[in-house]
């Protein structure tokens, strides 16, 4: 594999990777709880364990409403 063939699969896959956290730290950020109940632990879960970290996150550790939001 040549240089521009990886930089044609990591660019993807970086983009990827970068949306995942920032939605996931986002929709952190707004919410009042979480499962677990610590949003530091699940900041770093985020962070800190790539692709998967944001992933569980987004389909486990989301609880409770949506701060700033009306019903």
């Amino acid at each position: 594999m040549d240089g521009w063939t990886a930089v044609a699969v990591l660019v993807p896959l970086i983009i990827i990777q970068l949306t995942l956290m920032i939605v996931a730290l986002v929709d952190l950020a707004r919410r009042e709880a979480v499962r677990g109940g610590s949003k530091l632990v699940w900041a770093l879960v985020i962070v800190l364990i790539n692709t998967i970290g944001p992933i569980l996150y987004l389909l486990w550790g989301r609880e409770g409403e949506v701060g700033g939001l009306p019903d």
